[in-house]
């Protein structure tokens, strides 16, 4: 009996302990999992890094279309892909293949109407060395073409108002003599030694030529203007506030009537915030560029402190339509807008993940895209029919492809599986709207600017600074996407608006967009 009792009680004992060290096994084998999948992440984070620093930065594609046509984005600044051949036969053939010669182009030329300044070289003694006879010129030979360049002068130019008077009516003790006075323009900036096409030259240097403030004072001074840094910022913020505003509202007003717009932003730095931040923390630019399809171009940036639903809504007050943007949080829940996605960041993503996987992720993206570039000159209905044929099926085949794959985990692969279907009614809008595009490059293009001049200005020191900058970058890009020598734009801007009544109406800044007949037939390049 007592034997019985023992045994019962070690049986047990025994059991508990194969409970306990199950119970252990188990939890051992879900840290192993655990640790393996945090493994699995770092390596991916150690080969994606070591691919950024040291990898290629272009996002090149060997998708080979069915036509033979291996480039995709060729028209593209977004992507790199170099030709590729077809499949060549390993047969001999025997044949010969005359080939014309050509002529080597020249990557340098003068443009048609450039000045001409001819130079003769002849002979010092026109005396014969045998008979001493007079000499005849029987031929000449243009031997070399060179360019001239004839530096700029500055001028000191000073305006007088005269004034006159009846010297007849002055004789007359009744009468008051009569009195004329000459009436000088107004000028850009009151008292101020900056003419129009001085301020023109300082705008279009820092927003065209991305010259910062600090380096065109060397300039000036080399020309013999005598300012500083200080000087030229004021200059760029009075221009900005009293004469491109105006033409920056009616931008934006004009914008908002539009039914499809591109919107894209980045990252900035203001010294002197208002929101008691620091100086470190990122200010942004904001970008908002219309379509092709819905008449001239209209690119509008906006400088704001933050990142937030806020700014967008402000930005595109009024606006009923179809944003076109990526995928950041900020872009959606707002009144009257149907957000779009862009298929470049969707496959920006799958190339990311450099495997099997990935790559057929990006295969799928390239066939869009390569039948994007066959309609591009379509019109829009065209473009609607083409795509519900031909694209609607690819996607659908690659959404349905994710859903049944196995892609989980922290990895490049499952991040980009993520981003793709938490977006999927967004990615799938421009299959029925021709004026949509699949991508939001032209947004992306239109802030480069910005990023390139970021990188040579670095940071604006107040907050009319940087509000100032995105009214001129606004002008800029707008001019330069309607075909518009930004720099004659901005003279005859500065030499006619201060003497114009357009406070009082309005439409006369009409004339005055980028795309107006007036400006067109004056300033075109």
């Amino acid at each position: 009996m007592e034997r019985n009792v023992v045994n019962d009680l070690g049986n047990a004992s025994n059991e508990k302990v194969i409970q306990l060290l199950e119970e252990q096994l188990a939890y051992t084998k879900e840290q192993n999992k655990s640790l393996t999948k945090q493994i699995e992440a770092l390596t991916e984070q150690i080969r994606h890094l070591t691919k950024a620093l040291y990898g290629s930065k272009s996002e090149k594609s060997k998708y080979q279309a069915p036509d033979g046509q291996g480039s995709l984005f060729e028209d593209d600044p977004s992507f790199s892909e170099p030709e590729q051949t077809e499949e060549q036969s390993t047969e001999t053939v025997s044949y010969t293949v005359t080939r014309k010669k050509k002529n080597k182009k020249r990557n340098d030329s003068f443009r048609e109407d450039i000045e001409i300044e001819e130079i003769h070289h002849h002979p010092t003694n026109l005396a014969c060395d045998c008979c001493l006879g007079e000499m005849v010129e029987f031929s000449s030979t243009m031997v070399r073409e060179e360019a001239k360049f004839i530096p700029a002068t500055l001028k000191r130019v000073q305006h007088f108002e005269h004034a006159y008077e009846c010297k007849a009516c002055k004789k007359e003790a009744l009468q008051k003599a009569q009195i004329k006075r000459g009436k000088a323009p107004q000028g850009a900036i009151q008292r101020s030694i900056a003419g129009p096409t001085v301020l023109a030259k300082l705008i279009y240097d820092k927003f065209i030529q991305y010259l910062p403030l600090y380096r065109q004072v060397n300039e000036w001074e080399r020309h013999g203007l005598h300012t500083n840094d200080k000087n030229l910022s004021n200059w760029v913020i009075r221009v900005a506030e009293d004469w491109l505003q105006p033409l920056y509202d009616l931008m934006k007003q004009l914008l908002t009537t539009k039914s499809v717009l591109h919107v894209d932003e980045t990252y900035a730095q203001i010294l002197k915030r208002s929101d008691g931040k620091s100086a470190q923390s990122n200010a942004y630019n904001w970008v908002c560029r219309s379509v092709q399809s819905e008449g001239p171009i209209i690119v509008l940036f906006k400088s704001a402190l933050s990142r937030g639903r806020a700014i967008l809504e402000n930005l595109i007050s009024g606006f009923k339509g179809i944003v076109i943007c990526d995928g950041y949080s900020a872009y959606g829940q707002l009144l009257n807008v149907q957000f779009a996605n862009c298929w470049a960041h969707v496959r920006r993503y799958w190339l990311k993940a450099d495997s099997k996987n990935g790559r057929k992720g990006v295969e799928y993206c390239d066939r869009l895209f390569h039948i994007e570039r066959k309609i591009k000159q379509s019109s829009p209905e065209e473009r609607v029919r083409v795509r519900q044929q031909e694209a609607k099926p690819i996607v659908a085949e690659f959404f349905d492809w994710i859903d049944r794959s196995p892609f989980f985990g922290k990895n490049a692969l499952a991040k980009s599986a993520d981003y793709t279907l938490s977006r999927a009614e967004e990615l799938k809008v421009f299959l029925d709207n021709g004026h949509i595009a699949i991508d939001n490059n032209p947004a992306e293009n239109a802030i480069r600017p910005n990023v390139i001049g970021r990188k040579n200005w670095l940071f604006s020191v107040s907050e009319a600074g940087a509000n100032a900058n995105a009214i001129c970058l606004s002008l800029a890009e707008t001019a330069k996407a309607n075909g518009i020598d930004f720099y004659q734009y901005l003279v005859k801007l500065m030499m006619e608006l201060p003497n114009l009544p357009f406070h009082q109406q309005p439409e006369i800044l009409h004339n005055y967009m980028p795309w107006s007949e007036n400006i067109q037939a004056t300033c075109a390049k």
